[in-house]
């Protein structure tokens, strides 16, 4: 039988995407392809790892369908990671894996042909393995248009700037075709620094992802059309063509439970969303690694009690400075790492819930009407689905990025101050909180995000523009081109 492999880089938050784009291959054009997805464990049995292999095998026993196949071990690859993980580890993970997956895609074709290899934009290292194979390779760019359009000028950049964009004064703009005017000081992390190694392994990057078959992007044509159509038009790479871009989003499932999450019944976080009016819940939660020191919780803790709006948060145990703990270990209580008396005093109005609630079910649930988020592009089109308004609080990647998209050009979410170190005020998340939820501005934001919301679910129905972007990639596979 015919196959398409797929192959994300380490970490659910790749992971899941990836099963996400499998899943929407096979609803619309079940038994056309068998679909292996190959995993490379995230390195060394730290809690990351724990809750990726956990949560992969909850993916792995919804999806039969799919078939999920180990790269190599994880005890082979480099020393612990730091929390988030640097990009260099996703790169240098994938070029070390690459005579195990020649290895692989060798054995898959002794049974199957071979049809397309899917990677993601960190795994192109796969490119040259692909080549000597001639198995055509698609790039699956799990973020925003906004950040490929980047991510392919940055050679131009590279040659049009004389020194790294962390070190230009605040008011300077980098102009990239497609976006609107992004601050030197909002560009990707990745590329803040040109005499870092990151830079110079992303900027390969973006010289690279240009001779792949094709972009797949997790988004719409109504949410990024201009981006998109710059991108298609030849206006991001500097020389050579540009490979077709195939916007198919939102591609969105309902989220694995994380380790420590016990039962299989419904969150309590939800049966509390119950009880609460239409429209009145802020919504806060940071991704998979979004972590934040003791002190910004704190602070944060501070605002949310003085904005007097009803809140659902979402808190994951502050980083501490000694050595891991070991995975047994009880975590530290809230009440150790927030103001004393602040969970008594906000009860009947906020909930706090420790690492995970179930997100998809959270931001449909009718209660819910605004959401901090840090802008990671999976929080930010489950969002859109939903028609739910946002605060942008980015913290590391290409969040920034999507934050002057969300702020500046579609205007769905409200911007954060932040100091120079990143810290985020009580004050200023009072006044943002309470904007969103109850001013003129937060309802035009919201108006806008219904209007939105309806353009995701229409893109998505037979004849939308995504549905037709399927079919032009499976065009393509069925020929293996």
């Amino acid at each position: 039988m015919d196959t398409i492999v797929m192959y994300p880089s380490i970490g659910i938050s790749h992971i899941t995407p990836m099963v996400e784009l499998a899943k929407f291959v096979q609803s619309h054009h079940p038994s056309l392809f068998s679909i292996t997805v190959l995993i490379t464990p995230q390195p060394h049995a730290n809690g990351a790892a724990v809750e990726t292999e956990a949560s992969l095998a909850k993916i792995s026993a919804a999806t039969p369908s799919i078939t999920f196949r180990h790269l190599t071990s994880a005890q082979s690859l480099p020393s612990p990671p730091p929390s988030p993980p640097s990009p260099f580890l996703f790169i240098d993970t994938a070029s070390r894996n690459n005579p195990l997956l020649h290895h692989t895609l060798q054995t898959i074709a002794e049974t199957s042909t071979i049809k397309a290899l899917v990677i993601d934009f960190f795994n192109t290292a796969a490119l040259d393995v692909a080549t000597v194979l001639n198995i055509p390779v698609y790039i699956y760019y799990t973020s925003s248009a906004y950040a490929l359009a980047a991510t392919l000028y940055l050679p131009t950049l590279h040659r049009t700037f004389s020194k790294s964009f962390k070190d230009y004064e605040e008011g300077v703009d980098v102009e990239i075709p497609g976006l609107v005017p992004v601050p030197t000081t909002h560009v990707s992390n990745s590329m803040a620094d040109r005499t870092s190694k990151f830079y110079h392994h992303f900027l390969q990057i973006g010289r690279q992802m240009p001779n792949c078959k094709g972009f797949i992007l997790n988004t719409f044509e109504k949410l990024q059309e201009r981006t998109l159509k710059a991108i298609s038009d030849g206006l991001c790479v500097e020389a050579g063509p540009t490979p077709p871009v195939f916007a198919v989003g939102p591609l969105i499932g309902g989220r694995v439970k994380s380790v420590g999450d016990e039962g299989g019944g419904r969150h309590e976080c939800l049966s509390w969303l119950d009880s609460q009016p239409s429209k009145s819940v802020v919504y806060l939660c940071f991704g998979s690694m979004g972590v934040l020191p003791a002190e910004q919780l704190k602070e944060m803790a501070i605002g949310l009690e003085k904005s007097m709006q009803r809140f659902l948060w979402v808190v994951r145990s502050p980083p501490t400075e000694s050595k891991p703990a070991p995975e047994d270990k009880e975590e530290p209580s809230l009440e150790s790492f927030l103001p004393e008396g602040f969970l008594e005093r906000v009860k009947e109005r906020g909930l706090v819930v420790r690492s995970w609630a179930p997100q998809m079910e959270v931001l449909s649930h009718d209660s819910v009407g605004g959401f901090v988020t840090h802008c990671g592009w999976n929080s930010v089109v489950e969002a859109v689905w939903n028609g739910v308004p946002m605060v942008a609080w980015p913290l590391y990647a290409e969040q920034k990025l999507n934050k002057v998209f969300l702020v500046e050009d579609v205007k769905l979410a409200l911007p954060l101050k932040w100091s120079r170190t990143g810290f985020v005020s009580a004050a200023e998340l009072e006044e943002r909180v309470r904007e969103l939820m109850d001013s003129v501005g937060g309802n035009e934001i919201r108006e806008r995000v219904a209007r939105m919301k309806e353009a995701a679910r229409a893109a998505m129905c037979d004849g939308g523009s995504s549905r037709v972007a399927l079919d032009r990639v499976i065009e393509l596979w069925k020929g293996g081109e």
